[in-house]
């Protein structure tokens, strides 16, 4: 797999016509959601190199991201007469990116697409690595493919449409990257101000975040051993997410990603030996900016259920990347049920559930 090129955009419409330029495609889509076609769309009009584009709107929304919409994309691309030598743009937040993305990779075998996020979430996770996926069978990101963006285009001027859910959706992923780091860029996160957003700091913030996962995924394009760095908290957080679907009340990915990293940093403490300040600073932040996700112990087998069904596991046993300190990671760890269980008890008492 080729490395991502990831460019922080200044001026979106040259970059944007610079890639497309390079691609030199025959026809050009561009995939959004209702909501990014409204609000974002509006940026790329006037652009020539897009003169004859075609736009594909989707339902916005998680539970949207699954093997109907995707049938929608590959029907839109083939009613379109999309040969091998077109090209996606996914314009939008981490649903459209991940789908998108997907379908590209599988229409014709493969088209090229680029990735536009529009989300801080999608900026630093999402649009970025080169994963893309739908959910299948009420599990998150069951069905998918490894293959990168010919370009991903960072824009940074989306972050100021974003409201404050949104923005701290994309920050539990920063979170993590500071925690997979070191321990300078972890203190600069849990210092930044989230109540009154210096956009201009953010954007450094962005940009050192897309740096860790992008070193990372160099190194490791398909997850052999190294990128499973990137799934800190993501056991867990993938199997609240899934309860929350089941119980029909969903909830942004990067707030079950923050609920996840506390009960992945008790398990490095317990495990690992994580420093114990450390781990109560990042969930006092978590605490205090994403609040609780509620669950009682009746929850525990499900989300137990849901953990064993996770894609890192091998041979049924449930499979953490955990930490022995800030930037020390500890891959492949295992833990019991009762543990788990432990683990859970600890998340709801540190959480005032």
């Amino acid at each position: 797999m080729n490395n991502q090129d990831v460019i922080l955009c200044q001026d979106l419409r040259n970059s944007l016509t610079e890639a497309v330029s390079l691609v030199k495609p025959d026809q050009v889509y561009i995939l959004t959601d209702v909501t990014t076609h409204r609000l974002c769309l509006p940026l790329l009009a006037g652009i020539p190199v897009l003169a004859q584009s075609h736009d594909i709107v989707i339902a916005a929304g998680d539970e949207n991201k699954n093997l109907d919409t995707l049938a929608e994309v590959w029907q839109a691309l083939s009613e379109g007469g999309a040969t091998r030598h077109s090209l996606l743009i996914c314009l939008g937040g981490g649903m459209v990116t991940d789908l998108g993305g997907f379908a590209a990779s599988t229409f014709k075998r493969g088209i090229a697409y680029i990735n536009i996020p529009t989300t801080l979430l999608a900026m630093v996770d999402a649009a970025v690595g080169g994963k893309t996926a739908i959910n299948f069978n009420g599990l998150k990101n069951e069905v998918g493919v490894f293959q990168p963006a010919f370009k991903v285009l960072l824009y940074s001027e989306f972050l100021r449409t974003l409201d404050t859910h949104n923005l701290l959706s994309g920050y539990a992923e920063m979170l993590k990257h500071g925690l997979i780091s070191d321990s300078s860029t972890l203190n600069d996160l849990l210092a930044f101000n989230l109540d009154v957003v210096d956009y201009r700091l953010l954007q450094q913030l962005v940009a050192q975040s897309v740096q860790v996962k992008k070193g990372i995924v160099e190194q490791d394009p398909r997850e052999q051993g190294l990128r499973k760095a990137l799934n800190l908290g993501h056991t867990v957080g993938h199997a609240f997410e899934s309860l929350a679907l089941q119980q029909h009340r969903p909830v942004l990915h990067g707030y079950a990603i923050a609920w996840g990293l506390v009960c992945e940093l008790y398990l490095s403490h317990v495990c690992c030996g994580f420093p114990r300040d450390v781990m109560r600073s990042v969930i006092h932040f978590i605490h205090q900016h994403y609040g609780p996700f509620a669950f009682t112990c009746d929850d525990y087998p499900q989300l137990y259920s849901f953990m064993t069904h996770d894609k890192k596991n091998q041979g049924g046993i449930i499979n953490f990347t955990l930490l022995s300190d800030v930037g020390k990671l500890q891959l492949n760890q295992t833990a019991s049920q009762p543990l788990i269980y432990e683990m859970l008890d600890f998340y709801r008492e540190s959480m005032g559930i």
